[in-house]
């Protein structure tokens, strides 16, 4: 009876702590993660979309994907690679907005566009986006929160990403790559979380002079990880066989980041991104512990 008594009073202290910690973080939302729920096709809350008209201010158009659940929720800015729209990326919207964030896949006003236009571009989305919130008539009222955003992008807009992240407004709490192409290959003053997804074969941005550079120009006191695919292109996005690690790896990053959500930290550093290294999935990982 009396160990009953004592396994009773750790489960309520547990169910306790939890709350306290949910309480402690008002931006976390959804069930507690685990790897089939991020590797899944979509999180556990409904979408809606709607398109973004090409003749908008400052960007090419795109589409905006929401939870469909009221509530306030952080912004997720994505550009699109070099010679192609958010179409070749469009997966990536839906999924990491199904996890609770309103996702912003851009268009671009060229698509022959280099990472400095596409970072201003990714700008003027985002403060599209949060213009959006504050009208009664636009379906992402109110949903919006403008102080936690985070970018994303593809190839050259991947690079806008870590130009956007380097430059940006303190509201950018997190970025996540894939495959990023720039020229500018400077990021010592770098201070948003950096996770940089990079495909072992990708000869259109050789690692070893892009994402590579990118991960150890990124100074070690910034949260930074290098994922890389093992034997994949530089066009390993556009790959629906990729789709559950590189949105397992976006999703966590822009959970633990985005939303301060500390249940995601395992996903991201230690043991479980060690076996995906360990079963082949990733060539290389690096970390600095995050």
């Amino acid at each position: 009876m009396k160990l009953l008594i004592q396994l009773a009073a750790a489960c309520g202290a547990l169910v306790l702590s939890a709350a306290a910690a949910a309480q402690a973080n008002p931006y976390q939302k959804g069930p507690d993660p685990t790897v089939s729920g991020l590797e899944a096709a979509r999180g556990p809350f409904a979408v809606g979309q709607t398109r973004i008209s090409s003749t908008v201010s400052g960007f090419g158009g795109g589409t905006l994907h929401y939870p469909t659940a009221a509530g306030s929720y952080g912004l997720i800015a994505v550009a699109p690679p070099f010679i192609a729209q958010s179409s070749s990326i469009g997966w990536l919207g839906p999924r990491i907005a199904s996890h609770g964030f309103v996702v912003v896949m851009i268009d671009v006003n060229s698509t022959l566009d280099f990472p400095e236009s596409r970072s201003r571009q990714q700008l003027a989305a985002i403060q599209y986006a949060i213009q959006q919130s504050s009208r009664a008539t636009s379906p992402v009222y109110n949903k919006v929160d403008a102080t936690r955003i985070g970018v994303s992008g593809h190839s050259m807009g991947g690079g806008a990403t870590l130009l956007t992240a380097r430059n940006a407004p303190t509201n950018i709490k997190g970025a996540f790559p894939l495959t990023p192409w720039s020229s500018d290959k400077n990021f010592r003053s770098l201070s948003v979380p950096a996770g940089i997804l990079a495909c072992e074969s990708d000869t259109v941005a050789a690692n070893s002079s892009h994402s590579s550079v990118f991960y150890n120009s990124t100074p070690s006191s910034t949260p930074k990880a290098y994922y890389e695919l093992r034997g994949e292109s530089h066009f390993c996005p556009q790959s629906v066989s990729n789709n559950p690690v590189i949105g397992k790896y976006a999703v966590a990053w822009f959970k633990r980041f985005v939303d301060n959500d500390e249940r995601y930290a395992p996903f991201l550093s230690g043991a479980l991104p060690q076996a995906d290294l360990g079963n082949r999935r990733f060539s290389e990982l690096r970390t600095n512990g995050l």
